[in-house]
């Protein structure tokens, strides 16, 4: 069940900095202004610019990192005695990155102790 959670979690982080989240709000905010037009006060407003500005911050963390990660694969790759496991250990799951980040360190993680 853990897990399912996290996955889920990483995935709707995903999902959220795609452009297709944008769409989803998009159409979410014409269906409300369609049945309810009269609840369309200065709160939802808000809220719109809120989820719209949510949308914008996670796709431009998300460009950000996925640029971090290729920079450092093309490093990974470029250094001679890298090992290519660690080129792939974005894939995993935050909680699996950090204890091999704590491992690497020589730190226990909580998982094994």
């Amino acid at each position: 069940m853990r897990d399912l959670m996290r996955q889920a979690l990483t995935g709707l982080g995903a999902y959220v900095a795609s452009p297709i989240a944008f769409f989803v709000v998009a159409v979410y905010v014409s269906l409300w202004g369609f049945f309810k037009p009269d609840s369309l006060d200065w709160h939802a407003g808000a809220t719109i610019a809120t989820w719209f500005m949510t949308l914008v911050i996670q796709r431009a963390e998300h460009r950000d990192t996925q640029a971090i990660h290729a920079k450092l694969d093309e490093i990974v790759h470029a250094v001679g005695g890298a090992r290519n496991e660690v080129a792939h250990i974005d894939d995993q799951e935050p909680e699996e990155i950090e204890a091999h980040r704590d491992k690497m360190r020589g730190k226990e993680t909580p998982s094994t102790l």
